[in-house]
């Protein structure tokens, strides 16, 4: 942890844009728990439930190849400054939402607000290696995976109890407040780093892009082996709990807060506890570890209360899974094209989350049960620690 603390303090930058991201993830969770609470209230079915889960994905894999030119081609603090403004207007959008006839505004608001908030950490990822040394971009990858899970346990686990007494429309205009400070902060920040304008056409950037993967097959190997943290899109499978298993022992909204607020827990922890012992080495059983805390999780779904350890044991592994194969890839990037690859790796990442929050549904529908799917998601972390192996043991010398 000290490590982290050391770091902050030396970069004041990278200081910044962490409190923006503590402010943004911190709110984010109260107007997600207010989307998916005013669903179940207006009683929509599961298609749409499934749907809305699924729209917080879709942009990053409609959007990717072109939104990845624009980090690459603009300098980065006017865009990211745009990209709050339009995030603070959708959110604040969603307060006038209050049937299922507007249920296609409901979608439209999801995917523009979700298209934002990639770009905008598109760009903040691209920006990291053009700061900071490569010892200090995993530990800035760490760093942000441990504020989205601080934000995610504070922003869940107080959002239920805040909806549950203050109402669905005052979750999501407190959300708009906190990014408009999140702005204010934004404004202030000297961003200095090495930005290369480039006159070529989008559709010369595109095709070097692929060109630069194509010549590049690691880069395609790690872009899969991160997004397969994706299916721990568990956002739809919570919601049809709340919705269904757990619905006789408390109201929606505390269903949802407490169980995200449990794995979050677990979220935090795993990268203060393995920062420093995690390698290439042994990264498959991070993978099987990941695996069977999901299973866990699946199988104590039963009960309401040892619920909360399964949720805990799914999330324990995450942040460190994903903190570390998004570092791989910044590592092995060339400078030029960071801003493509990432959004490509993007674009893998919420794909396969898009396809999980859909599936969810489907298996459902097709009645297999909650804790069954749960199990099923779990054991894709074992055919990923199967590919780790191959992949590492094939590019041993370039990853080392």
């Amino acid at each position: 942890m000290n490590r982290f603390i050391t770091l902050l303090k030396k970069d004041q930058i990278l200081t910044r844009l962490s409190l923006i991201q503590l402010i943004c993830y911190f709110g984010i969770w109260f107007s997600h728990t207010g989307v998916f609470t005013l669903l179940i209230e207006l009683k929509a079915p599961v298609w749409a439930i499934t749907t809305a889960a699924a729209l917080a994905f879709l942009p990053g894999v409609i959007l990717a190849p072109f939104s990845g030119i624009l980090v690459d081609k603009f300098s980065p603090k006017p865009m990211l400054v745009v990209l709050t403004i339009v995030e603070a207007v959708t959110v604040f959008m969603l307060i006038f939402i209050d049937s299922l006839d507007m249920i296609w505004l409901l979608f439209a608001i999801i995917f523009i607000r979700a298209g934002a908030g990639g770009t905008y950490f598109q760009v903040e990822m691209s920006l990291f290696p053009k700061i900071l040394n490569k010892d200090d971009l995993k530990l800035a990858n760490e760093i942000h995976s441990l504020i989205w899970a601080f934000s995610y346990t504070a922003g869940m686990g107080l959002a239920g109890i805040y909806i549950h007494f203050f109402g669905i429309k005052s979750a999501f205009l407190l959300d708009c407040i906190l990014y408009i400070a999140a702005l204010l902060i934004l404004l202030k920040i000297n961003i200095k780093a090495e930005f290369t304008k480039t006159s070529a056409s989008t559709m010369q950037m595109l095709k070097s892009g692929l060109s630069y993967m194509k010549q590049n097959p690691i880069i395609i190997h790690l872009i899969l082996l991160h997004g397969i943290v994706g299916v721990t899109s568990y956002d739809a499978l919570v919601a049809l709990l709340a919705d269904y298993q757990y619905k006789e022992i408390l109201s929606a909204s505390l269903v949802i807060g407490f169980i995200n607020a449990c794995r979050a827990i677990a979220l935090i922890s795993g990268p203060i506890l393995m920062s420093k012992i995690i390698n290439n080495q042994n990264l498959v059983y991070i993978y099987i570890g990941h695996g069977v805390g999901v299973c866990l999780w699946g199988i104590l779904q039963f009960n309401f209360y040892l619920g909360f350890l399964g949720t805990m044991a799914a999330g324990f592994f995450t942040s460190t899974l994903w903190s570390y194969t998004y570092t791989l890839l910044q590592r092995k990037c060339d400078e030029r094209y960071h801003g493509r690859i990432i959004a490509y790796n993007d674009m893998v990442y919420l794909g396969i989350g898009a396809i999980t929050s859909a599936s969810i549904g489907m298996l459902f529908k097709l009645g297999v049960t909650l804790w069954g799917i749960t199990i099923l998601m779990g054991c894709i972390f074992f055919l990923g620690a199967i590919y780790w192996s191959v992949v590492y043991k094939k590019y041993k010398d370039t990853l080392d």
